[in-house]
Parts: C-alpha cells; sequence; structure tokens
C-alpha cells in the first residue's frame, strides 16, 4: 500500500495545539501529552513491551523453529475450529452496522468541525483509495485465488474444472476480498478520524474507547489494547512482506532462473527492508508519491493489456455471472462455516483472509482517516465500501478469468503450477501470452514497489503507535520497526514459508476480533451521545 501520511499536511487533531513537523527526525511532537503524565512522543510501556515480545518471538522463530511450527499449527487449529465463526460473525455485524450508519441521521455528521470540508476532491480521494488498495494481493491472489478454487470448488459446490467451478470460483475470491474486508478498514477509519478531528485526540487505538472505559484508556487496559494493535500491524506487514517476496522470488526464478528458496528470498526481504526503513527516516515524500502513481500506472497497464490480448467477451461474461451469483449468495457465504468439514480450506483461505484484513485494520484506518477529514459519515462508508470492492472484483475478474479460460479451453498448466507452487500463479497466466517477458518484468517491479510502499507507511504507523501516538517519531524508532520487521519476516520465512505466515496472522489477530468489536460499541456509544447533546443545544 502506498501512503500519503508524510506528504503534505500531517494528520493532526482538531485542537489548536496541533501543530507538528516533518517526521524522520530526533525532534519529537509534544503538543499532546502522554495519558501516563508523559509528553507525547516519549517510549513507555507499549514501546518496551512490544519491542521486548517481538524480540523474544523472533528468537523462538530462530533457535526453535520446530517448536514454534508445532505451537502455531496447534494453536491455528484450536483458533480457527472454535472461534472461526467469530471472524464471519463480526465482520458481517460490522458492515451491517455501517450501512445503517449510513442510512441513519447521523450520516451527515462530518469527520471534523462541521465546518470542514473534504481537503481532496471526490475523484482525488478516490484515486488515493485505490493507490492503498492496489497492494500485493493483488499480484499474489489475483490468479491464485480463482484457479485454485476452480480445481477445487469451495465447499464442494461444484464439480472440479467446469464452468460451475469458475463462476463459484470468482464468486469466492470476490467474497474474501470485498465488502467485508472493506467494512473493517473503514470502521477503523471511521472511529480514528473521528476521535483525532472531532474529538482531538491522539491517534491511539486506545484513544477510541474513551466512550466506554474514560480516563482508563491511560492506563494498563488502554496500554494492553495498543500493545495487541502493533502486535496485529506487525504480522499483519510481516505477512505482505512474505508474499512479496515470495512472488519476486518466482518472478525472477521464471525469467533468469534464478533459485527459488529460502536464501534468495531473505536477500530479497533484507534488500527491501533496507530500502524501506530508508525511506521512513528520511521522509522523502517524492520517493513515496513516485512510489505512489507509479505502482498504479503499472497496475493500469498490466490490466489493459491483459484485456486487449486475453479473452475479453469471455471475461465480461463470467464477470456479470459470478458478481450476480455473489450477490444473491452474499449472506449464505457471510455466515458459512465449518460445522461440516471444510476447516483446512476455510483456514486456508476465507480465515486467513480475513485474519489478514483484521490485522491490517489500524493501519488502513489511520491511512484513510488521513485523507477523509471533513467528508461526511455516509460519503467516507459509501466510498471506502464500494470503490475498493469493485477493482478487487474487476481485477480478479480479469486475470483470474483469463487463467480460468487458458485452462479450460487452451488447455493450459496454469492450476497444475500453482499447485505445485501458489506463487507461480501470476507468472505461469502471463507465459500464455505475448510479450511474456516483459510482462513478467513489470509485474516484478509492481510488487517491489507496493513491497516498498506499504512497508515504509506500517514502519511508520508502528512508530507512531508505539510513540504515544506522535506524528513525529524519532529516527532511532523507525529503523528498530524496520528491522524489526524485516526480521520477523525472514524468520517466518524460514520456519516455513506461507504456511508459517498464514499460521501466525490468523493467531495473532484473534484478540484484535475482540478489539474491533470493541471499538464498533465504542463509536456506536460516542455518536449517540454527541447527537444528544447537538439537539439539545440546538433546543
Amino acid at each position: 500500500m502506498s501512503s500519503p501520511l508524510r506528504s503534505g499536511a500531517e494528520m493532526t487533531p482538531a485542537t489548536p495545539s496541533g501543530s507538528v513537523v516533518e517526521h524522520g527526525t530526533d525532534d519529537v511532537d509534544e503538543s499532546h501529552g502522554g495519558g501516563d503524565g508523559h509528553p507525547a512522543g516519549r517510549l513507555g510501556s507499549v514501546f518496551w513491551t512490544s519491542v521486548g515480545v517481538s524480540a523474544l518471538f523472533a528468537g523462538w522463530a530462530a533457535l526453535f523453529t520446530e517448536n514454534l511450527n508445532k505451537v502455531t499449527a496447534d494453536s491455528l487449529n484450536w483458533v480457527t475450529s472454535t472461534f472461526g465463526w467469530a471472524y464471519l460473525v463480526v465482520t458481517l455485524a460490522i458492515l451491517v452496522f455501517l450501512v445503517c450508519l449510513a442510512l441513519s441521521p447521523a450520516g451527515a455528521m462530518r469527520l471534523g468541525k462541521d465546518t470542514d470540508r473534504p481537503e481532496f476532491s471526490t475523484l482525488t480521494w478516490f484515486a488515493m483509495i485505490l493507490s492503498a488498495v492496489m497492494g500485493i494481493g493483488l499480484v499474489s491472489y489475483g490468479v491464485a485465488e480463482p484457479i485454485s478454487h476452480l480445481t477445487n470448488p469451495p465447499h464442494g459446490l461444484a464439480e472440479p474444472n467446469t464452468s460451475a467451478a469458475a463462476v463459484r470460483a470468482l464468486q469466492y475470491s470476490y467474497f474474501d476480498w470485498g465488502l467485508n474486508a472493506w467494512a473493517i478498514f473503514a470502521v477503523f477509519g471511521l472511529a480514528i478520524a473521528y476521535s483525532t478531528y472531532r474529538k482531538g485526540r491522539r491517534t491511539l487505538v486506545s484513544q477510541l474507547f474513551v466512550p466506554l472505559l474514560g480516563a482508563r484508556v491511560n492506563g494498563p487496559i488502554g496500554k494492553a489494547i495498543d500493545v495487541l494493535a502493533v502486535f496485529a500491524t506487525l504480522f499483519g506487514t510481516t505477512t505482505s512482506l512474505g508474499l512479496g517476496a515470495l512472488q519476486v522470488n518466482n518472478g525472477l526464478g521464471t525469467l533468469f532462473g534464478i533459485p527459488v528458496n529460502s536464501v534468495t528470498q531473505v536477500l530479497i526481504i533484507a534488500a527491501v527492508t533496507a530500502i524501506f526503513t530508508l525511506s521512513a527516516v528520511t521522509g522523502i515524500s517524492k520517493g513515496i508519491k513516485f512510489l505512489s502513481q507509479g505502482s498504479t500506472l503499472l497496475a493500469v497497464a498490466l490490466f489493459v493489456f491483459m484485456i486487449i490480448v486475453g479473452p475479453a467477451v469471455f471475461i465480461a461474461n463470467l464477470y456479470i455471472e459470478s458478481v450476480g451469483l455473489w450477490a444473491s449468495d452474499f449472506f449464505r457465504m457471510s455466515l458459512q462455516g465449518t460445522a461440516f468439514g471444510d476447516l483446512e480450506w476455510m483456514q486456508m483461505w476465507t480465515y486467513f483472509m480475513m485474519a489478514w484484513w483484521v490485522s491490517w485494520g489500524a493501519f488502513v484506518g489511520v491511512f484513510l482517516a488521513r485523507i477523509s477529514r471533513g467528508r461526511t459519515i455516509r460519503g467516507f462508508i459509501t466510498g471506502v465500501l464500494v470503490v475498493p470492492s469493485v477493482v478487487f472484483f474487476t481485477w480478479f475478474a480479469v486475470f483470474g478469468g483469463t487463467a480460468i479460460h487458458v485452462d479450460l479451453f487452451q488447455g493450459g498448466d496454469i492450476a497444475k503450477r500453482t499447485t505445485a507452487d501458489i506463487n507461480s500463479a501470476f507468472f505461469a497466466t502471463l507465459d500464455h501470452f505475448p510479450l511474456a517477458d516483459i510482462t513478467s518484468v513489470i509485474a516484478i517491479i509492481l510488487v517491489v514497489m507496493f513491497f516498498v510502499s506499504g512497508a515504509d507507511a506500517n514502519t511508520y504507523v508502528l512508530s507512531m503507535m508505539t510513540s504515544d501516538g506522535s506524528l513525529t517519531p524519532r529516527r532511532s524508532v523507525l529503523v528498530l520497526w524496520g528491522v524489526i520487521t524485516g526480521a520477523t519476516a525472514v524468520v517466518l520465512i524460514l520456519a516455513g514459508g506461507l504456511t508459517a505466515l498464514q499460521n501466525v496472522v490468523i493467531v495473532t489477530s484473534l484478540p484484535f476480533l475482540v478489539i474491533i468489536a470493541g471499538l464498533v460499541v465504542s463509536f456506536w456509544k460516542e455518536l449517540g451521545a454527541d447527537r444528544k447533546e447537538k439537539a439539545d443545544v440546538e433546543r
């Protein structure tokens, strides 16, 4: 993901003292006092606890790899078999809450003062949201998920490698990457923007619980919430880093015969970690702007190329049919659990995807809040839920639909290659069309751009959350979180690659799922109180 967090105006609370300076220096923003009486930016218990436990986890993974894999695998099975339903119920409940909120009178309230107006035009705002969603996942799963579902249809709803399986494949891809995912991001973005811009609080997850906990958010409970937010964000980031390394390695292997193994992947992570850490420390807004614009242009170019050379008519028909089935089956999919099996499939796909979205909630929430000051709640919800979902649906239909057409009607081997190595799916598809070497290079560059810009912004958010919400984290903190993020990704790659990444992100996201559920209750309570107060004043 690319981020405007450090370019242009900073994300400042709606208070007179909300002045900040460009981050990346040792200066600390002290415009907001810490909850424990310390100035914002001072390294307190959240920082030391987060760093200490992260170091212990990295040491555990490096020194006792087999034990880590056993513990995380056992934990995964327990979490998903016991609480897998919670991911389904909570995400659907959040989506229903957001739709009701958008349709209610509260939807007219602004994220900021009543006199505030959006900083960006609607078209620019949409473009920035799109630049955020254009992540590594589009390349990692744009082909891999649909083609995998073609050969192994979800919940046995179709015979493998049939037309019915093709429609189901896209239907479930839409579910994993659509409204439910963006509902998590939207509710975080709403709550953070409202808390920061309208209430003048620090940009910390714990501050979102003031309506429920009051002054206790500045004590041990609030600090525990912030530590959980740090870990969810850290493991969401490392999962993306790991996926990025696997994709780049596969692309380089396809083009240049470079070995696809853990050594190469570790070298890729090390190189990219150095780049994004340097970017985070220097705060070079032009570089981030270039990455954001460049990655969007490359993604659009690759998309248009595939429409031109691919089976356009087939894609259009499959798109319409699969969207129709997704819409008609939406609530069934949203509540379909594992009462009669399919636990392994859900762990690989739906549970993993939902856990990944939960772990990215805090970061994406800060991103969305940063670009949405002055917008109405109704406009924010509509834009954040609809625009990214349409983009993902279209991308999956074009690339996944093309791969399905190649295998069903042209005797292709994309599904076979994906089964052997899921990270080869995108490049296997490009191999079946003209200019495969050039498009593969573009795909690799695209992944690296997403890699760097997303990790850079995540490093900043981790540093901010462990610096008492300071918008100007110290350089030493930025470097440390860059190193911790890269090191965690490395040890998980060495511990078991994609399986280890998936296991850890699911297990560590469960406590944060509880935080998100509480956040919704707190936000609704605050909205109700504010509307009542406003009505009393108007009388």
